[in-house]
């Protein structure tokens, strides 16, 4: 059995991205990274949407073996350069030659939760998924993520993105977690809140 892992990165008033989506006032710092890292070792398969694996695509292949970049930055890079993609969305098309082509899979939005099942039933290391939280709402409330890893940051956003949107929740008022650990993270001002996600 593989363990889905949830991460997501959150203003002190719950937000994942400003009005917009804007990641601008979000508050990574270097000891996100360092979490990143571990979590994407830790991994066999990364689950993403469709913009969250794009932005990823266009910027993690090239840092891999960019000297510009810090040693941290350049190991991430080449774990996501091993790790198998599933991307959930109706119109995402992969192109021959791509970069991950050959280590990316597409999957409806209908099928996700059917793939989640089988993905998580197998061998091998975490199902991870960072951002696209549009993909992983509704696999919360469906009691499909087994950890829910909210790194709590020192910013108020006022509005935006909620870590859980309404519409996600589909009637059911709320979802139950089990705190499983809390600490600050080592030289950084996040606090990870690790839950078990099926109460």
């Amino acid at each position: 059995m593989r363990t889905l892992v949830v991460t997501a990165i959150t203003s002190l008033d719950g937000f994942v991205a400003g009005p917009g989506g804007d990641l601008v006032g979000m508050p990574f710092d270097e000891g996100f990274n360092v979490y990143a890292l571990e979590r994407i070792r830790a991994a066999g398969t990364l689950l993403a949407g469709r913009q969250t694996y794009e932005e990823f695509r266009s910027y993690w292949p090239a840092v891999a073996d960019d000297p510009a970049q810090d040693e941290r930055q350049r190991e991430i890079a080449r774990e996501h350069d091993r790790l198998e993609k599933v991307v959930v969305s109706d119109s995402l098309v992969i192109e021959p030659g791509a970069p991950w082509a050959d280590i990316t899979r597409v999957v409806p939005r209908a099928d996700a939760a059917a793939t989640v099942a089988e993905l998580t039933a197998g061998d091998g290391g975490d199902v991870l998924a960072f951002g696209s939280f549009r993909t992983w709402n509704p696999l919360l409330v469906a009691g499909l993520v087994d950890e829910l890893h909210v790194l709590v940051g020192p910013a108020l956003l006022g509005a935006g993105m909620p870590l859980l949107a309404e519409a996600a929740l589909n009637g059911t008022g709320r979802v139950p977690l089990r705190l499983l650990e809390a600490r600050q993270l080592a030289d950084s001002s996040l606090v990870l809140h690790r839950y078990a996600a099926q109460g």
